[in-house]
């Protein structure tokens, strides 16, 4: 089998089936700084898009943000259909990670301490980057990791 060049040029969106939607939401509002980019329906969504990056930064490709999802699939339309009952076991999902600045390491991690969400440090000397592991409410695993010249390769 020859080897396909990807075509992948970014992340568009990530998404996340949620069990409550406003609580996931602002969760990421008020932790990772993402902006509310709509929600469907207006007065009681099902589905909420969360603006990771804007579209004039590096992050974004064409004019289009990248985007946090979180989705309800009991009351999404035909997402009730697919997905029906969310069942964490048959998800592949092992962690979502998020680029940070080196210089945001040390206040990310005591902000991340400060509003109880015990993060975990490690290093990762060959990337040259640290990194920081927390949960969301759901139980999600999140990563802030950022790029560290200093660490040495073994």
């Amino acid at each position: 089998m020859t080897q396909q060049r990807s075509v992948v040029k970014g992340v568009s969106e990530i998404v996340l089936n949620v069990r409550d939607i406003g609580r996931m939401s602002r969760f990421y509002q008020d932790v990772l700084g993402f902006k509310l980019h709509s929600q469907l329906p207006e007065a009681d969504p099902t589905i909420v898009f969360l603006t990771i990056s804007d579209p004039g930064s590096a992050l974004s490709r064409g004019g289009h943000p990248q985007l946090l999802a979180l989705i309800d699939p009991v009351r999404h339309g035909p997402a009730q259909e697919r997905f029906g009952e969310i069942e964490r076991r048959r998800s592949t999902l092992n962690h979502i990670a998020f680029e940070i600045d080196l210089a945001d390491y040390e206040p990310q991690q005591r902000r991340l301490a400060e509003l109880g969400l015990n993060p975990s440090t490690e290093e990762f000397a060959f990337l040259r980057a640290r990194a920081l592991f927390f949960e969301d409410p759901e139980g999600n695993l999140l990563e802030l990791i950022c790029h560290d010249s200093s660490l040495v390769s073994p």
